[in-house]
């Protein structure tokens, strides 16, 4: 928030490079700050258009497990509290569709269906690179089960469930239990449909539907003027069986407490990335500490080669892991996820201390994927100029590890290598200074 008020930062978010040209001291930006069709200026982000919007899509901030409309802001805090309308789902802009509800509803005039693409050219000293970084694509490693296995997830999609403002309000629910609810609210519809129905018959003919049912089936009541009743009929007794059946499932829903972290998805990996990520081991811990907090009788297991603990106090948060919370930490590296006919990962591992092959059952197994060069980053360098490493990061070197191959351009966190988020910070911080010390030499 600090940020979006400073005086001396101007932020153009929605926005992207198109053009870098000039050298250290005097580089010419060319950058395109893409429609909204929502004016920053004018839009309170009060939510109103949002909730009357008809179109709803996958959200994919909450990964898919919840849903969005078609006019959003990507999350609750970002800066700018502006709404954005997607377009290629927002039915005004679809050919042949005309809707229009978010411009009725906005009481401060913000929608603006005309907005188009802004050029913007700026002149900076210097250029610094932060462009963060992408996660591993787990379908790369298909013996994971991950999208075959429902309740085989990743690190980020734990991290939405266990946050109060994710799809599940904190609960950590299974993906299959979530799409058996979905399924069970869907049936509670048609109950409420086929009651009515019923219903109405009843109130015509003045007996219940049991009742004329029996005398339709022993030759009363029968007839045209019957038969859409008595087939109704049965439709809703066949499906109350099913109905009992899925409640049943639904009401012996719990939450997730046998939870299983595997270490090393797509990292560490001669086939995808042999770079460390770096921050997965310490993410995984505090993952499972939060799941035990959440459910102070949670089973927490830990599968990886090896923890990496190398910041200040990471080992010791490792050993509290065990001893306080319970984690098991299990040397291996899994070759397989199957499962169980109750929908639960079953993990196939050798335990490389007593060099034995394992399996357990869990509810959740949970994929820590590899950090991987943002995409786009290729892109941004041959913009820039700079150089990259074999994994796709920016190149720099030991002594100067903020300096990129271009002078004047610097970068920093994940955009120069794996790093957790207090290096993170720290780096930036370095990369300002440097920024800063290179300028008041050209003075």
């Amino acid at each position: 928030m600090d940020v979006g008020r400073h005086p001396k930062i101007t932020l153009y978010a929605y926005s992207e490079v198109e053009k870098v040209e000039g050298q250290l001291g005097s580089f010419k930006v060319t950058i395109r700050k893409r429609a909204r069709f929502v004016e920053e200026s004018k839009c309170t982000g009060c939510g109103a258009c949002a909730d009357k919007c008809p179109t709803v899509i996958s959200d994919d901030y909450n990964m898919g497990f919840a849903d969005r409309k078609a006019i959003y802001r990507y999350f609750s805090q970002g800066i700018p509290s502006t709404y954005t309308i997607d377009t290629k789902v927002c039915r005004q802009f679809q050919e042949g569709k005309k809707c229009g509800i978010c411009a009725k509803i906005c009481q401060a005039k913000a929608i603006n269906y005309e907005q188009t693409d802004q050029i913007i050219e700026i002149e900076v000293g210097a250029i610094i690179t932060a462009v963060g970084y992408d996660l591993f694509d787990a379908f790369r490693i298909p013996e994971y089960g991950y999208g075959r296995i429902p309740n085989v997830i990743t690190a980020m999609e734990l991290e939405r469930f266990l946050s109060a403002s994710g799809p599940t309000h904190g609960h950590l629910y299974r993906p299959s239990d979530l799409k058996l609810k979905s399924e069970f609210a869907e049936l509670e519809k048609k109950q409420q449909k086929l009651t009515k129905a019923l219903e109405r018959h009843e109130k015509k003919h003045g007996i219940s539907s049991d009742e004329f049912f029996s005398k339709h089936q022993s030759g009363e009541m029968t007839g045209d003027e019957f038969a859409d009743w008595a087939k109704q009929v049965k439709e809703f007794k066949d499906f109350a069986a099913e109905f009992e059946v899925k409640k049943h499932q639904v009401d012996s829903i719990g939450h997730a407490s046998r939870l299983a972290f595997l270490q090393c998805v797509g990292s560490r990996d001669i086939r995808f990335n042999p770079h460390c990520s770096s921050f997965c081991c310490m993410h995984a811990i505090k993952e499972a500490i939060i799941a035990k907090e959440h459910d102070p009788h949670a089973h927490l297991y830990i599968f990886g080669m090896d923890i990496r603990a190398v910041g200040k106090g990471f080992e010791e948060y490792r050993n509290r892991g065990a001893k306080n919370v319970g984690i098991n930490y299990i040397r291996t590296r899994v070759a397989e996820i199957t499962q169980s006919k109750d929908k639960s990962p079953v993990i196939w591992y050798e335990d490389t201390l007593d060099r034995q092959v394992k399996s357990i059952e869990v509810d959740l197994v949970i994929l820590a994927t590899a950090c991987e060069a943002s995409q786009g980053s290729d892109k941004l360098a041959n913009l820039l100029g700079i150089e990259r490493d074999p994994s796709g990061f920016y190149r720099t070197t030991d002594d100067e590890p903020l300096d990129t191959s271009r002078p004047g351009i610097f970068t920093c966190g994940c955009a120069q290598g794996p790093k957790d988020i207090p290096e993170s910070v720290a780096q930036a911080s370095s990369a300002a200074a440097r920024a800063a010390q290179v300028l008041l030499r050209q003075c």
